[in-house]
C-alpha cells in the first residue's frame, strides 16, 4: 500500500464514530497510512462533509470542529481546492456516471492525482469502479 489514496469522507466520519460497525477498523486504516506517510489527496468538501456529520451524529459542534483541526494537521493530507476546472470535471463524472455531486468530486480528485478511492459508500465505489481503482478502508 504504496500508491496515492483518495479517502472519502465516509471512512473518516466512520473512523470518529466509534459506536458504528467498522469504526475500529475504519480507524486503523488511517493510522497505517499516517504512518506509511503514503499520500493522500481528498477535496477541501471533505472537511465540510466530515463536520457537518459529526455535529450531526454525535450532536456535539465542538467535538466536530476538533476533528477538522485534527484532519488539517495531517502532514500526509493534501487538501484539493474545487475550483472551475475541478467542478467542471466533477460535473462530467457526475452525469455520465450517475453519481451523487459530491461522490463525483472524489472520483475527480482521485483521477486527478491517480489515485485509488478509498470509501465505505457501495454506490459510489460501483459506480466510480470503471473510472478509478476503489477499496475499502482495510488495513494491511
Amino acid at each position: 500500500m504504496n500508491d496515492a489514496l483518495t479517502i472519502d469522507a465516509s471512512v473518516f466520519v466512520n473512523a470518529f464514530s466509534p459506536t458504528e460497525r467498522g469504526s475500529e477498523q475504519s480507524w486503523r486504516f488511517l493510522a497505517q497510512i499516517r504512518e506509511a506517510e503514503i499520500p493522500v489527496f481528498v477535496p477541501t468538501l471533505m472537511l465540510v462533509e466530515v463536520v457537518a456529520s459529526l455535529a450531526r451524529k454525535q450532536n456535539n459542534t465542538t467535538l466536530a470542529m476538533e476533528w477538522m483541526e485534527e484532519i488539517q494537521q495531517l502532514s500526509f493530507l493534501t487538501l484539493i481546492p474545487l475550483d472551475d476546472d475541478l467542478a467542471r470535471e466533477s460535473a462530467v463524472i457526475a452525469a455520465s456516471h450517475r453519481l451523487r455531486g459530491s461522490d463525483a468530486v472524489y472520483v475527480a480528485v482521485a483521477r486527478r492525482f491517480g489515485a485509488a478511492l478509498v470509501t465505505l459508500d457501495s454506490e459510489q465505489a460501483q459506480r466510480a469502479a470503471p473510472l478509478v481503482p476503489v477499496r475499502l478502508p482495510a488495513s494491511d
